[in-house]
Protein backbone atom coordinates (compact mmCIF):
# COMPACT_ATOMS: atom_id res chain seq x y z
CA UNK A 1 0.00 0.00 0.00
CA UNK A 2 1.31 3.44 -0.92
CA UNK A 3 1.45 6.07 1.78
CA UNK A 4 1.44 8.66 -1.00
CA UNK A 5 -1.70 7.84 -2.93
CA UNK A 6 -4.03 9.08 -5.63
CA UNK A 7 -5.30 12.11 -3.70
CA UNK A 8 -1.69 13.18 -3.08
CA UNK A 9 -0.83 12.74 -6.76
CA UNK A 10 -3.83 14.87 -7.72
CA UNK A 11 -3.06 17.61 -5.19
CA UNK A 12 0.56 17.76 -6.29
CA UNK A 13 -0.42 17.88 -9.95
CA UNK A 14 -2.92 20.69 -9.25
CA UNK A 15 -0.17 22.75 -7.59
CA UNK A 16 2.15 22.26 -10.55
CA UNK A 17 -0.61 23.21 -13.01
CA UNK A 18 -1.55 26.27 -10.90
CA UNK A 19 2.05 27.50 -11.13
CA UNK A 20 2.14 26.87 -14.88
CA UNK A 21 -1.04 28.91 -15.29
CA UNK A 22 0.53 31.74 -13.26
CA UNK A 23 3.38 31.88 -15.77
CA UNK A 24 1.01 31.64 -18.73
CA UNK A 25 -1.00 34.56 -17.37
CA UNK A 26 2.06 36.71 -16.74
CA UNK A 27 3.54 36.40 -20.22
CA UNK A 28 2.03 38.90 -22.65
CA UNK A 29 0.22 37.33 -25.58
CA UNK A 30 2.48 39.31 -27.91
CA UNK A 31 5.36 37.21 -26.54
CA UNK A 32 3.65 33.85 -27.05
CA UNK A 33 5.52 33.45 -30.33
CA UNK A 34 8.91 33.87 -28.61
CA UNK A 35 11.38 30.98 -28.96
CA UNK A 36 14.45 30.70 -26.73
CA UNK A 37 16.28 29.19 -29.72
CA UNK A 38 15.17 28.83 -33.34
CA UNK A 39 14.66 25.06 -33.02
CA UNK A 40 12.76 25.16 -29.71
CA UNK A 41 9.01 25.41 -29.25
CA UNK A 42 7.48 28.84 -28.87
CA UNK A 43 5.94 29.85 -25.56
CA UNK A 44 2.51 29.13 -27.08
CA UNK A 45 3.78 25.77 -28.33
CA UNK A 46 5.12 24.81 -24.90
CA UNK A 47 1.93 25.86 -23.14
CA UNK A 48 -0.26 24.01 -25.65
CA UNK A 49 1.92 20.92 -25.26
CA UNK A 50 1.62 21.14 -21.47
CA UNK A 51 -2.14 21.70 -21.66
CA UNK A 52 -2.74 18.47 -23.57
CA UNK A 53 0.11 16.52 -21.98
CA UNK A 54 -2.22 14.65 -19.66
CA UNK A 55 -4.23 13.08 -22.45
CA UNK A 56 -1.79 10.22 -23.05
CA UNK A 57 -1.59 8.98 -19.43
CA UNK A 58 -5.36 9.35 -18.97
CA UNK A 59 -5.87 7.31 -22.14
CA UNK A 60 -3.50 4.44 -21.37
CA UNK A 61 -4.28 4.18 -17.64
CA UNK A 62 -7.93 5.17 -17.72
CA UNK A 63 -9.90 4.97 -20.95
CA UNK A 64 -8.00 2.00 -22.37
CA UNK A 65 -6.45 0.60 -19.17
CA UNK A 66 -3.60 -0.92 -21.14
CA UNK A 67 -1.42 -3.46 -19.33
CA UNK A 68 1.19 -3.42 -22.07
CA UNK A 69 2.38 -0.78 -24.50
CA UNK A 70 3.69 -3.46 -26.86
CA UNK A 71 2.21 -2.67 -30.26
CA UNK A 72 0.82 0.70 -29.18
CA UNK A 73 1.08 3.20 -32.06
CA UNK A 74 2.77 6.08 -30.24
CA UNK A 75 3.44 8.05 -33.40
CA UNK A 76 -0.18 8.05 -34.52
CA UNK A 77 -1.54 8.88 -31.09
CA UNK A 78 0.99 11.66 -30.44
CA UNK A 79 0.47 13.00 -33.96
CA UNK A 80 -3.22 13.51 -33.18
CA UNK A 81 -2.35 15.31 -29.95
CA UNK A 82 0.21 17.45 -31.78
CA UNK A 83 -2.39 18.44 -34.37
CA UNK A 84 -4.75 19.47 -31.60
CA UNK A 85 -1.98 21.44 -29.86
CA UNK A 86 -1.56 23.42 -33.08
CA UNK A 87 -5.19 24.57 -32.90
CA UNK A 88 -4.56 26.36 -29.59
CA UNK A 89 -3.36 29.64 -31.03
CA UNK A 90 -4.59 32.38 -28.66
CA UNK A 91 -3.66 33.03 -25.05
CA UNK A 92 -7.32 32.64 -24.09
CA UNK A 93 -7.61 29.23 -25.79
CA UNK A 94 -4.37 28.04 -24.22
CA UNK A 95 -5.35 29.20 -20.71
CA UNK A 96 -8.76 27.58 -21.08
CA UNK A 97 -7.15 24.30 -22.13
CA UNK A 98 -4.61 24.45 -19.29
CA UNK A 99 -7.38 24.91 -16.75
CA UNK A 100 -9.89 22.45 -18.23
CA UNK A 101 -7.48 19.63 -19.13
CA UNK A 102 -5.58 20.01 -15.86
CA UNK A 103 -8.67 19.79 -13.71
CA UNK A 104 -10.08 16.86 -15.70
CA UNK A 105 -6.84 14.94 -15.19
CA UNK A 106 -6.55 15.82 -11.49
CA UNK A 107 -10.18 14.84 -10.84
CA UNK A 108 -9.64 11.51 -12.58
CA UNK A 109 -6.33 10.97 -10.81
CA UNK A 110 -7.68 11.53 -7.30
CA UNK A 111 -10.27 8.82 -7.90
CA UNK A 112 -7.95 6.01 -8.96
CA UNK A 113 -7.62 3.08 -6.58
CA UNK A 114 -4.56 1.82 -4.73
CA UNK A 115 -4.94 -1.40 -6.73
CA UNK A 116 -4.72 0.50 -10.02
CA UNK A 117 -1.63 2.41 -8.82
CA UNK A 118 0.05 -0.91 -7.94
CA UNK A 119 -0.57 -2.50 -11.36
CA UNK A 120 2.44 -3.12 -13.56
CA UNK A 121 2.55 -2.01 -17.20
CA UNK A 122 5.01 -3.62 -19.60
CA UNK A 123 6.83 -1.75 -22.31
CA UNK A 124 7.87 -2.74 -25.82
CA UNK A 125 10.88 -5.04 -26.08
CA UNK A 126 14.16 -3.19 -25.69
CA UNK A 127 12.85 -0.41 -23.43
CA UNK A 128 14.54 0.07 -20.08
CA UNK A 129 13.14 -0.66 -17.64
CA UNK A 130 10.85 -3.27 -19.17
CA UNK A 131 8.01 -2.48 -16.73
CA UNK A 132 6.78 0.26 -14.40
CA UNK A 133 3.94 0.54 -11.95
CA UNK A 134 1.07 2.80 -12.89
CA UNK A 135 1.97 4.86 -9.81
CA UNK A 136 5.39 5.62 -11.24
CA UNK A 137 3.91 6.31 -14.66
CA UNK A 138 1.31 8.67 -13.17
CA UNK A 139 4.05 10.74 -11.56
CA UNK A 140 5.39 11.40 -15.06
CA UNK A 141 2.81 14.00 -16.21
CA UNK A 142 3.81 16.27 -13.32
CA UNK A 143 7.51 15.73 -14.05
CA UNK A 144 6.90 16.39 -17.74
CA UNK A 145 5.08 19.62 -16.97
CA UNK A 146 7.79 20.80 -14.59
CA UNK A 147 10.42 20.13 -17.26
CA UNK A 148 8.59 22.32 -19.76
CA UNK A 149 7.73 24.93 -17.13
CA UNK A 150 11.45 25.33 -16.51
CA UNK A 151 11.82 26.12 -20.22
CA UNK A 152 9.07 28.73 -19.84
CA UNK A 153 10.89 30.27 -16.89
CA UNK A 154 14.06 30.59 -18.96
CA UNK A 155 11.99 32.28 -21.67
CA UNK A 156 10.59 34.66 -19.06
CA UNK A 157 14.14 35.58 -18.04
CA UNK A 158 15.11 36.12 -21.68
CA UNK A 159 12.09 38.42 -22.01
CA UNK A 160 13.26 40.41 -18.97
CA UNK A 161 10.73 38.97 -16.52
CA UNK A 162 11.27 37.40 -13.12
CA UNK A 163 9.30 34.14 -12.89
CA UNK A 164 6.64 34.10 -10.17
CA UNK A 165 8.15 31.21 -8.19
CA UNK A 166 11.45 33.09 -8.08
CA UNK A 167 9.68 36.21 -6.83
CA UNK A 168 7.89 34.14 -4.19
CA UNK A 169 11.17 32.61 -3.00
CA UNK A 170 12.90 36.00 -2.94
CA UNK A 171 10.03 37.50 -0.88
CA UNK A 172 10.16 34.57 1.54
CA UNK A 173 13.93 34.91 1.95
CA UNK A 174 13.57 38.67 2.54
CA UNK A 175 10.97 38.00 5.27
CA UNK A 176 13.28 35.42 6.87
CA UNK A 177 16.18 37.92 6.88
CA UNK A 178 13.91 40.60 8.39
CA UNK A 179 13.01 38.23 11.27
CA UNK A 180 16.63 37.48 12.18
Amino acid sequence: MNIYGAKDLAASFRLVRKNTIRIANEIDEKDYGFRATPESKSIAGLLSHIALGTRFPAFIHGAEHLSTLEGFDFMSYMGKIGAEEATLTSKTAILTALEKEGEQFATWLEGVSEDLLAEVVSFPAGMTPPTKTRFEMLLAPKEHEMHHRAQLMVSQRLLGQVPPLTRDREAFMASMRARS
